[in-house]
């Protein structure tokens, strides 16, 4: 008898999810002011729990790149294409300094300027992968930083957590917009769609 193929799962080519599981109709389109980058980790990629994809998703206009180490002339054009004034949405870390790193600039050096000129970067993988990816990246260590403030609960409850208000990179994202263009309302269904697919992912979970 001849060789069956075995037939390969549709892909979403959107949301790179298989069509069972697409999460397209969880992307609620907000055109937001400032830019946002996100730096994925090639090892989040194939995460089935990832928020990234969803986040580029949910913001027209945003770029989504893979890596860990940068080219730096690459990295300098995504960073300051536009003449944007892009802002690294992540903590400033104790410790940093004795790993020869010099402290960030305060994002008060950026001065007031048009939220319209700003570029939201954001790093997309674990505490442990995102650091990696700061230290391997010099020009991500030279930007000033955005720490978010007074952020509720994370609804990441499909993932155990380090602490207890640690957030997938959709909310973190969401949040940053939130502090910088001065509207809640305004992003909220990012959240409200990631609230969505995180139901999504918990039911077929529990189908297995």
């Amino acid at each position: 008898m001849p060789d069956i193929a075995p037939t390969k799962r549709l892909m979403c080519a959107a949301c790179l999810r298989p069509s069972k599981t697409c999460i397209c109709h969880f992307a609620a389109p907000v055109a937001g002011g400032v830019d946002v980058l996100i730096l994925q980790h090639p090892l989040e990629v194939a995460n089935a729990k990832g928020s990234a994809r969803l986040l580029h998703l949910s913001l027209p206009g945003s770029a989504l790149v893979v890596g860990e180490v940068f080219d730096e002339a690459a990295l300098h054009a995504l960073l300051y294409g536009g003449g944007r004034q892009p802002v690294l949405l992540y903590p400033d870390m104790p410790g940093e300094r004795s790993l020869g790193l010099a402290p960030p600039p305060s994002f008060d050096t950026v001065g007031q300027r048009d939220r319209s000129a700003l570029r939201l970067v954001v790093l997309d993988g674990t505490w442990r992968k995102s650091r990696k990816m700061l230290y391997l990246n010099r020009l991500l260590q030279e930007l000033p930083r955005l720490p978010l403030t007074q952020v509720p609960p994370s609804l990441y409850r499909i993932r155990k957590a380090h602490a207890p208000d640690q957030l997938s990179t959709l909310e973190a994202a969401a949040y940053a917009l939130m502090q910088l263009e001065g509207s809640l309302e305004k992003f909220q269904p990012i959240l409200d769609g990631f609230d969505a697919f995180v139901g999504q992912y918990a039911t077929v979970a529990a189908r297995a």
